[in-house]
């Protein structure tokens, strides 16, 4: 049994040195205003020479720079310049490496969906928050799920389906009802999404190592498309889900305002 994450104890640190920091941006306005602000304070270096990068902008940002500087080493540290931006952390000009040296450090792994289209050809991306599953047409889509390589669900009717890792677990999957997870647990979400038949199947929660298998029933008529967060690939037939052996990013929060602070006033929020 491959048992890949790390042990609770060691998932949260301290970063080693703050001294050199690059600054990346979206394109809005107010996040271009934050970029110039503060590379005139702080300097700006180049990414692969940081000791941190500093995201400015919203959640979709930080995916697309966690997952741009994967296995790096490096760790990025959002600045809400954005919208929802849960992964982000408040936005202050002032004392940036301070707050950065006493940052709590997390490692993720993210999720490798292994998706085969109808030609015979296998599509590999990683997802940090989540794979999902979507139906193409009006018609809802035919799925059945195996894990581990056992059957467990002979035919799901439903629109989609989702497996969202604990970091993704407060942003699609828990939109869909599905479970927020702490940061350091060990577990995965299978959430449907308006599941159709069977209709009291609210899904399950896996431990990180097992591998999920979706199979797209009657592919041609109900043709499925599988995301690995931004990527996307349309009419699958398959799609193999598990926990990367290999690929992990490293994010920082505040130490005041955590992950785990975050996840449980979510799990209280009404």
């Amino acid at each position: 049994m491959n048992q890949s994450a790390p042990p609770p104890s060691s998932h949260i640190r301290r970063p080693a040195s703050v001294e050199r920091l690059a600054f990346v941006s979206s394109d809005t306005e107010e996040a271009r205003k934050a970029l110039e602000d503060l590379t005139a304070r702080y300097g700006n270096v180049a990414p692969g020479d940081a000791d941190a990068i500093v995201a400015l902008g919203g959640d979709g940002l930080m995916l697309q720079t966690l997952h741009a500087h994967m296995n790096s080493g490096i760790p990025i540290y959002g600045m809400n310049r954005g919208s929802v931006g849960f992964l982000m952390n408040e936005y202050r000009d002032n004392d940036l490496k301070e707050r950065l040296s006493k940052a709590d450090v997390t490692t993720i792994r993210p999720l490798e969906m292994t998706a085969t289209t109808e030609d015979g050809r296998e599509h590999k991306a990683l997802a940090i928050n989540e794979v999902s599953l979507l139906r193409q047409t009006s018609q809802a889509a035919r799925l059945r799920i195996s894990v581990d390589g056992r059957v467990r669900l002979e035919e799901l009717i439903c629109d989609g389906i989702i497996v969202a890792t604990p970091a993704g677990s407060t942003a699609y999957n828990l939109s869909a009802h599905g479970p927020i997870l702490p940061i350091t647990a060990q577990l995965l979400a299978l959430t449907p999404i308006s599941a159709f038949r069977p209709r009291r199947w609210r899904g399950a929660l896996l431990p990180n190592w097992a591998r999920v298998d979706i199979e797209i029933l009657d592919a041609v008529k109900r043709p499925v498309s599988a995301s690995a967060d931004h990527t996307e690939i349309r009419r699958v037939t398959h799609v193999a889900v598990r926990e990367s052996a290999e690929a992990e990013g490293v994010i920082m929060f505040d130490s005041d305002h955590g992950w785990d602070e975050r996840i449980l006033t979510e799990m209280f929020r009404y």
